[in-house]
Formats: C-alpha cells, sequence, structure tokens
C-alpha cells in the first residue's frame, strides 16, 4: 500500500466491507508491539464531541497507567505527543 504525499491510504475494498467502515467513519490507531493497528472508532450514539474527547483522553489515561509509561512523561512531552510541536510559538 501507498501512502500519498498528504499521508493517505485507501483502505482496500474487503477490509471496509470487514470493519463496516463506510464514508465519514471515524477509525482509530493503535500500537500493539510492533504494528500498528487500525480499528473504526467506537461512537456512542448521542456522545457529544467533547464527551468523546473527555472518553479518549480517559482511555488514553488508563492504558498509560497500565502500560507504564504515565509517570515517564512530563506535561510538556504529553501536549507534544497528542498536538505535535509547537516550534513557531515557541522556539527550541
Amino acid at each position: 500500500m501507498r501512502v500519498t504525499s498528504k499521508g493517505q491510504v485507501t483502505i482496500p475494498k474487503a477490509v471496509r466491507d470487514k470493519l463496516g467502515i463506510v464514508a465519514g467513519t471515524d477509525v482509530g490507531f493503535s500500537e500493539e508491539g510492533a504494528l500498528i493497528v487500525m480499528n473504526p472508532d467506537e461512537v456512542v450514539e448521542g456522545e457529544s464531541p467533547g464527551a468523546r474527547i473527555a472518553r479518549k483522553l480517559i482511555e488514553l489515561g488508563e492504558r498509560a497507567r497500565r502500560e507504564g509509561w504515565a509517570n515517564k512523561m512530563t506535561s510538556d512531552e504529553f501536549l507534544e505527543m497528542t498536538r505535535g510541536p509547537f516550534d513557531d510559538v515557541n522556539p527550541r
């Protein structure tokens, strides 16, 4: 599978059908050892966008504690991981 200059790939139809992925489906990625796993994002009916973000952050925190990397990161490192570097605002 080739990645475009915009970082896009085409998900094969057989995979989309198996996972129930249709246009507009949100997908998530997780790291499992040496693999990156893509899963359709769980959608809770009636959940607001803000509640969804809060749920995802709680899930991330639980995973960080479970895997032991929560105590190894500073707040700045966590923010950079989640939003990318802001070198244009605060050059290093």
